[in-house]
């Protein structure tokens, strides 16, 4: 049952913010208990992806995969929640042909047409992560509507693509000229890199390599 709620929420048919049906009408429309619903509800609560409110009713989360521990920070509220001001600069957007390091990312057998996105986020007006991001827009075609030069895809993503698997991987790498440059560091200097790849069910929806600044720490609770 639990499942089947998140399904709605993972495919948008409730979609951020939105207020879900009484758990009655849930539990009469698929067929089960009402304590079963509020059972599914309750884990559903626990996991991030919905939030309870006695007498205002169950609503997805407007943040829904930003609460468990590793899930996929917004960098803009990273930035101030350490208290900078943050900024954001888009670099180059284009629809491209994976590399085949992307489309392994992805699992995929050949390379396919993705967006392109290569931004800068700021703290301070200064250089914080250098995202070099693909999007399939076979599984978000409404990324292709978004003013990406005015939202990040990072916050545009987290906000309105909730996924069912993340891949994480996490390392060091030295400064080449092009990350120097964009990151203000110097040659060879240490920097920390992420890369996240996420799904909805089976078809990819974004594979993003987060360069950081020099510097840099990843906190997060357990």
């Amino acid at each position: 049952m639990r499942d089947k709620i998140q399904a709605k929420i993972l495919d948008s048919t409730y979609g951020p913010g939105d207020k879900l049906p009484k758990d009655d009408d849930i539990a009469i429309e698929l067929g089960c208990a009402r304590t079963t619903v509020q059972r599914a509800m309750r884990d559903l609560s626990d996991s991030g992806l919905v939030e309870r409110r006695r007498k205002g009713g169950t609503h997805v989360r407007a943040d829904p995969v930003t609460r468990a521990t590793l899930d996929i920070p917004i960098t803009r509220r990273e930035v101030e929640q350490k208290g900078g001001i943050y900024g954001y600069q888009l670099v180059k957007q284009q629809m491209a042909e994976t590399p085949l390091s992307v489309a392994a990312n992805f699992g995929l057998q050949s390379p396919q047409l993705m967006l392109r996105i290569q931004a800068i986020h700021l703290a301070n007006q200064r250089p914080y992560i250098f995202e070099d991001r693909w999007v399939s827009t076979l599984t978000v075609p409404e990324i292709t509507q978004v003013d990406l030069a005015q939202e990040s895809a990072n916050e545009w993503l987290v906000r309105n693509r909730p996924y069912s698997r993340c891949d994480l991987r996490f390392y060091a790498t030295k400064a080449d000229s092009h990350y120097a440059s964009m990151l203000n560091a110097e040659l060879g200097e240490a920097l920390f890199v992420m890369e996240r790849t996420t799904w909805i069910g089976a078809d990819p929806i974004t594979s993003v390599k987060a360069v950081t600044m020099p510097g840099y720490q990843l906190l997060t609770q357990i």
